[in-house]
């Protein structure tokens, strides 16, 4: 069985109808929508499909994107589902992208989450496979001209892989999420205390401690990255606390898993062979 969950906040009709429609023209079972919007508005959307395969959640209040997750998270694994999904409201996906990702996920049972190849609207790759970050990798780019930082990025965004084939990375992005429940289990689901961004860094991190955690370049999907905390100075704070948060976690300066897993990574020996 194969579950997702998306996780809306004030989500416009639109986007919520586009990735619902995603969902339910693919093979994926069942689609938990996670409210944490402060009105149910986006329960009428989801009521006139009139499909058993969406379950609206709603009534907890804005508890952030990891912990809106777990509530989806701990239902697939009751449920005894073998895959789940993280869907952020702003991708687009077809059918046979799911099904590509399911048949690889079914071959390679050492492999935890995989992501696939990720573009934007207009067909641009984004490089969401990355290295384990160091306070430089978040903190310096922000400030520092971008010409005396895009040969560390190149090397963060990991470039140097080529982005066409399988491979073995510390770091995916939260966009979307292929999850192998039995891992799930075993790390237990999103740290909450990530209220919002790096909570999927940490999720991923605490994976790929215990199995593979796969970039997939042979499925592709859309997804129309806003970056708004670049733009929005409340989504900023929340950035740099939950950034703040993370290095707590795992240290700042000294953390010598960070550097073995992105040692490993830069080397032939993460080319994943299908």
């Amino acid at each position: 069985m194969l579950t997702a969950s998306i996780v809306v906040y004030k989500t416009t009709e639109m986007e919520l109808k586009t990735i619902v429609n995603c969902a339910l023209n693919s093979t994926i079972h069942k689609v938990y929508i996670v409210d944490n919007s402060p009105s149910n508005e986006s329960q009428s959307v989801i009521n006139s499909y009139h499909s058993p395969k969406l379950i609206y959640i709603y009534g907890h209040g804005n508890i952030g994107y990891g912990a809106g997750h777990n509530m989806a998270i701990k239902k697939s694994i009751e449920l005894g589902a073998t895959y789940h999904i993280i869907l952020n409201p702003d991708i687009i996906f077809q059918a046979d992208a799911i099904s590509a990702l399911t048949q690889f996920m079914d071959s390679h049972p050492d492999i935890g989450s995989v992501m696939p190849n990720i573009i934007y609207p207009d067909g641009r790759s984004q490089r969401l496979c990355k290295l384990l970050p160091t306070p430089f990798d978040i903190f310096a780019r922000r400030l520092l001209p971008k010409s005396l930082t895009t040969k560390r990025n190149e090397r963060y965004e990991m470039h140097f892989m080529g982005y066409d084939k399988p491979w073995n990375c510390p770091n995916l992005s939260g966009c979307f999420m292929f999850l192998r429940t039995d891992i799930l289990k075993l790390i237990g689901g999103f740290d909450d205390r990530f209220f919002m961004y790096f909570e999927d860094t940490d999720l991923i991190r605490r994976i790929h401690q215990v199995s593979i955690t796969a970039f997939y370049p042979n499925a592709t999907i859309i997804h129309a990255h806003k970056a708004e905390h670049r733009t929005s100075k409340t989504l900023l704070k929340i950035s740099i606390e939950s950034a703040i948060k993370y290095f707590n976690k795992y240290g700042w300066l000294f953390d010598k898993e960070r550097r073995l897993f992105n040692k490993r990574a830069q080397t032939a020996d993460a080319h994943i062979v299908e």
